[in-house]
């Protein structure tokens, strides 16, 4: 369904004004599935945002080396696999183009789907290089999955609270639990089709469920680090 919240024109100078508040200096710039292959809204982005932001792209199976390393130039750090929403390549071209994008440029494959789908691509993402799951893996069913996946190695994205249909407290502490290093906060602004978006008070459940050494890794540090060792 896409008749959840639809933002009104949201430009860098609005997310600046926002994130402004919450003192952030640096994040993922990600493609949304309505952008598909289309790379003029994110190097434009990127590009009036600075080095400090990355970015995430969508990007056909078909493109080209120097595409991918011209993005990569751009600072874009990853491609994106939109289960959910459609706009990206088909998920029969992920191991393909995971392995392709990180030998080329040190790429990782962030993914938008429902945890209640990971236990039938479990064998096959945990052979890919490098994955994020993004949105707390949006649903309880299939959670399982998802803890299995961070013992291997993904990383999650710790954002999207309006968009999950389950405790997030519970769920980040578990993955925590797992790997200190997995979770990864995001604002989702602008929250596009989510059920409600997101809000500053989002962050406090961070604050509230964390010590400050381990909200300071959620909140910065892991995602620093995730993001820089993709840079070549």
């Amino acid at each position: 369904m896409n008749n959840n919240y639809l933002p009104e024109e949201f430009t860098v100078d609005d997310y600046l004004q926002q994130a402004n508040t919450l003192n952030i200096t640096a994040g993922a710039i990600v493609s949304g599935s309505f952008q598909a292959f289309d790379q003029t809204y994110l190097l434009a982005s990127l590009k009036r945002l600075g080095k400090n932001f990355v970015g995430v792209t969508q990007l056909p199976g078909t493109c080209s080396d120097e595409e991918i390393l011209s993005l990569n130039r751009a600072g874009v750090r990853a491609i994106r696999f939109n289960l959910k929403r459609g706009g990206s390549e088909d998920i029969r071209h992920i191991k393909d183009m995971a392995h392709r994008v990180n030998d080329l440029a040190n790429w990782h494959v962030e993914l938008y789907v429902d945890a209640s789908e990971l236990d039938d691509l479990y064998s096959l993402l945990v052979r890919l290089p490098r994955i994020s799951i993004d949105h707390l893996g949006l649903a309880s069913d299939g959670s399982s999955t998802l803890l299995k996946l961070v013992e291997k190695g993904a990383r999650v994205k710790a954002s999207g609270f309006g968009r999950v249909d389950f405790d997030v407290a519970i769920t980040m502490q578990k993955i925590f639990d797992i790997s200190p290093d997995a979770l990864m906060f995001g604002t989702d602004l602008p929250s596009t089709r989510a059920p409600r978006p997101f809000k500053n008070s989002d962050v406090q459940i961070i604050y509230d469920l964390f010590d400050p050494s381990h909200y300071h890794k959620i909140l910065y540090e892991n995602a620093y680090q995730w993001y820089q060792s993709s840079a070549v």
